[in-house]
């Protein structure tokens, strides 16, 4: 959908440039036109955009009302763009699509993305937009059905109404636009199957029906889109194979399947997608072998084959091989790869994947290192010390080892400059938290996860130069006290302690994490009261004080005091709600 929008911004500006060259002659807008505007303004009860701000006085042609453009000659509206940025939630407009914007009879562009709190349905008087090309509705709550007569926009060839509340199957009626080169129904709650009315549509470059409850088989006509460079169906409950018709479709540059119910093997024609980039077939059910012939790709460059039930052998990979592939992902599939392939040792990947596939022995010496950005070999049986193999990632930002048979001292472990990321949970690693999480630690780590190993020694102090995110420690030999400088940690949001020996009090000091919604210190010898300091953090969702030594009253306020009486028990003398509540003494 990137694609998308700037293409249309950059039409938008175009057609902003002719309109404003094309004549010097003063033009006032249409009365009937303005009306039109006025009533759609009168619909938003809310804008913090301050964009309908500027639609004052009586010219809406005269380039002040921000989003609209006109026809010189005529003064009627021919454009109507309101675009509200998606990473700033404080702009929005709230409110309803006035049916009076089907008055605007010679509108060539409609798009209103972003808005976030638009809601209500698609007036069915959308239909009298005979000379509309671009309707997008991207990003705003508009829900209930698509009504039908979108269908009869006869010059229309982009509809975008993704990231909205829709519900109901498609309309079949969206086959008869034939001119559609680019349609996007994706984040909504369409039901039921892919129209067959579809069949139509030849003329399409942009498929998106993602993030849907679509049901049924990927219809065989898909293969006739002939123009199709872009094919988005993830995340919906798909059934049935791939039809064959697919492997025909030689523009097509990235296909996105992920999240279905597919099944059956991929045919060798595979090698027939000449121009594709990108294949994301994950979690699925495809079945049997890798096809050799996908190693003949030439212009694939992210592979993501995982979560499904793919099985030996893996395809050989001469030395012309996947010459473009930077990613692969291979995870959790009925692979029983042993060695990491030489192949892909060889390669410079930015991103290997290979979680699950029965990894065994130490690890290997990688060719090209420093390319490496992102690593998964969890949920294997890989063996000894990764200090040296991960010293010379110099690029890498996120390793994940979790699950293996991992033997060395924390102490021996120096972490490469950008590393955001770094998971060996359970795994066999002794040693202490000082030597990775000190002065010297990198600002760029965020997450770090330990648990179920053989960690001992203390917590250390936490200095002001840490930015770490989610710390997960629990379920291994630490020992000491919680120190007061975990206020430090100001942009924690995670902290599991669990399953050690801490000892002391939780401090005053831990109320300060005002970001912090997951906190577990259960199974460990804490004393003392649970402090009310607590009850400063708002963003809680998830405690567990259980099975310590705490006494005292329980902070009584939300959520502390809403959370299961689970999160409690088995301690010294802990009362009030959720628990019994307490004697007088106790208070």
């Amino acid at each position: 959908m990137q694609n998308l929008k700037w293409v249309l911004n950059l039409l938008f500006v175009s057609l902003l440039h002719n309109f404003v060259h094309s004549s010097s002659a003063e033009v006032i807008c249409s009365s009937k036109d303005r009306a039109s505007l006025l009533s759609f303004k009168s619909s938003i009860i809310k804008d913090t955009t301050g964009v309908l701000d500027s639609w004052v006085g009586e010219d809406c042609c005269n380039e002040d009302w921000e989003g609209v453009l006109c026809n010189r000659a005529t003064g009627e509206v021919t454009n109507l763009v309101l675009q509200c940025p998606a990473n700033e939630p404080t702009l929005y407009m709230k409110g309803t699509l006035s049916p009076s914007l089907g008055n605007l009879r010679s509108l060539v562009v409609l798009s209103i993305t972003g808005t976030k709190f638009i809601s209500g349905s698609i007036p069915n008087s959308f239909s009298n937009l005979t000379s509309l090309r671009q309707l997008v509705l991207d990003d705003n709550s508009l829900q209930g059905n698509v009504p039908s007569s979108l269908g009869h926009l006869p010059l229309l060839d982009t509809l975008s109404l993704s990231g909205n509340r829709f519900s109901g199957l498609v309309p079949p009626s969206l086959g008869n636009l034939r001119r559609l080169t680019i349609i996007s129904l994706a984040r909504n709650s369409f039901s039921g199957p892919i129209p067959l009315t579809f069949k139509n549509l030849l003329k399409l470059e942009s498929l998106d029906l993602s993030s849907n409850l679509l049901s049924g088989p990927i219809p065989d006509f898909i293969g006739q889109f002939q123009s199709l460079t872009n094919l988005f169906l993830s995340s919906n409950r798909l059934s049935g194979g791939l039809p064959v018709s697919v492997y025909s479709l030689g523009k097509l540059q990235i296909m996105s399947l992920e999240r279905n119910g597919l099944t059956g093997p991929l045919s060798d024609r595979i090698s027939n997608l000449k121009s594709l980039t990108t294949l994301q077939l994950s979690g699925n059910k495809f079945i049997g072998h890798i096809p050799a012939s996908i190693t003949r790709l030439q212009n694939l460059w992210s592979l993501n084959l995982s979560r499904n039930q793919f099985s030996d052998p893996l395809p050989a990979v001469v030395a012309r091989g996947f010459p473009s592939l930077l990613s692969i992902d291979l995870s959790y599939n009925n692979l029983n790869i042993g060695a990491i392939p030489s192949w892909v040792r060889d390669k410079q990947l930015s991103d290997i994947n290979l979680a699950g596939c029965k990894l065994r022995g130490t690890f290997p010496k990688l060719t090209r290192p420093t390319a490496l950005t992102s690593l998964d070999l969890s949920d294997n049986f890989l063996t000894g010390d990764v200090s040296a193999f991960l010293t010379s990632m110099t690029n890498v930002q996120k390793v994940k080892l979790s699950k293996n048979q991992l033997r060395f001292d924390l102490s021996k472990l120096k972490l490469p400059e950008g590393v955001a990321s770094i998971d060996l949970s359970s795994n066999l690693v002794t040693g202490s938290l000082s030597s990775l999480l000190n002065n010297k630690t990198s600002s760029f780590l965020e997450e770090v996860h330990l648990t179920n190993n053989q960690i001992s020694g203390r917590i250390p102090d936490f200095t002001e130069s840490l930015n770490l995110k989610v710390l997960n420690i629990g379920s291994n030999k630490i020992s000491g006290q919680i120190p007061s400088s975990i206020t430090n940690l100001v942009e924690l949001v995670r902290l599991d302690i669990s399953r050690n020996h801490i000892t002391g009090g939780i401090p005053q000091a831990l109320g300060q994490l005002a970001q912090l919604n997951w906190l577990d210190l259960s199974i460990n010898a804490l004393t003392g009261r649970i402090p009310d300091s607590l009850l400063n953090i708002k963003t809680m969702k998830h405690v567990s004080f259980r099975a310590n030594k705490l006494c005292g009253l329980i902070p009584q306020g939300r959520p502390f005091n809403i959370f299961p009486a689970a999160a409690y028990l088995h301690n010294l003398c802990l009362c009030g709600k959720p628990l019994p509540a307490c004697r007088k003494t106790m208070k």
